[in-house]
């Protein structure tokens, strides 16, 4: 018999592969997840930006930075929200802020590209966290998406990242890559790293985003600026529209706590526990399998989700 092939070699090669496999990414994640401690966020800059700040995992972030000291601007639509939020902040951490009204809806034009640059001229931005975006109103198959949701999906949860990231680094005069250091963390979702139909047009946008994160990590890696993904699941959010927490749906608070304390270091990661735990385990799985599993799940909610748009129809 081959010494390659005797049982106890073949034993032992199980052995480390499971270790590899299995044991390692556990006591790694568990370490990750409860042990290390969160970085010194200052060491970044002065200010903390923020798009989608007003609702969420967004305006929990907010509160987040500004309690490590941060001074944050803040990024949404309604200026009113902004108004509010900003308000909040300040009286309870003594911080400074600003606020900027942008609907990244519609194409992140050059005038709208323009305001944020003028208001964000001259600061020292220490960290970017690019969290705007959205989904469907409820899964649908891609060919009932409208153009209008297509072109949305792109703008706010894409072209939004891509132009805000570029704002912020700047060039070798002005920037973090003048300055040489930085936080940029650019919010995707599991949609973006696992088969999800019925979410295709979405999945599409964030995995773009994952894909755009460990390139430009690569890139930067020299600069002092640290680029990192993070991909959530289920967060009782109004994208994700659950209002009611438990151990796998963290609230926007619990979820950036965590967020928070990963910043600055691995390029790609789920914060939350609970998520990083369900990731592994369908990176276990055949594609397929997860794509199938997914895919009931998805049909399930279109079924609800339609029902409650004729509903509504009626009703007017």
């Amino acid at each position: 018999m081959d010494q390659l092939t005797e049982p106890a070699t073949l034993k032992a090669a199980a052995t480390l592969i499971l270790l590899y496999k299995v044991a390692l990414p556990l006591l790694s994640g568990i370490y990750a997840h409860f042990l290390r401690p969160g970085k010194k966020l200052r060491k970044y800059g002065r200010w903390a930006v923020v798009t989608g700040a007003t609702d969420g995992i967004g305006k929990a972030l907010c509160l987040e930075f500004a309690k490590q000291g941060l001074d944050v601007v803040l990024i949404s639509r309604t200026q009113s929200k902004l108004d509010d939020a900003a308000k909040e902040i300040e009286e309870k951490f003594n911080v400074e802020t600003k606020t900027i009204s942008v609907d990244f809806g519609g194409g992140f034009d050059t005038t709208k590209q323009n305001k944020v640059a003028k208001a964000l001229k001259g600061l020292d931005i220490g960290i970017l966290a690019n969290n705007v975006g959205m989904s469907y109103p409820f899964t649908k198959y891609y060919h009932e998406l409208s153009d209008e949701e297509c072109a949305n999906l792109v703008s706010l949860n894409t072209e939004s990242t891509l132009f805000m990231t570029k704002l912020v680094l700047g060039d070798e005069t002005q920037g973090m890559v003048a300055r040489k250091r930085g936080a940029i963390v650019n919010t995707s979702s599991a949609a973006g790293v696992q088969p999800s139909p019925l979410l295709a047009g979405y999945a599409a946008a964030k995995g773009g985003i994952v894909q755009f994160t460990k390139s430009l990590a690569c890139e930067l890696k020299g600069l002092g600026i640290d680029v990192q993904v993070q991909t959530p699941l289920w967060v009782t959010t109004k994208l994700a529209k659950i209002r009611k927490t438990s151990l796998t749906v963290p609230s926007p608070s619990t979820y950036a706590k965590q967020a928070v304390r990963f910043v600055g270091y691995d390029v790609a990661c789920s914060p939350y526990w609970a998520h990083a735990l369900q990731l592994s385990v369908a990176d276990l799985l055949p594609s397929s399998l997860l794509a199938a599993a997914v895919f009931s799940m998805h049909r399930a909610i279109r079924k609800k989700g339609l029902k409650k748009e004729a509903a509504k129809a009626k009703g007017q």
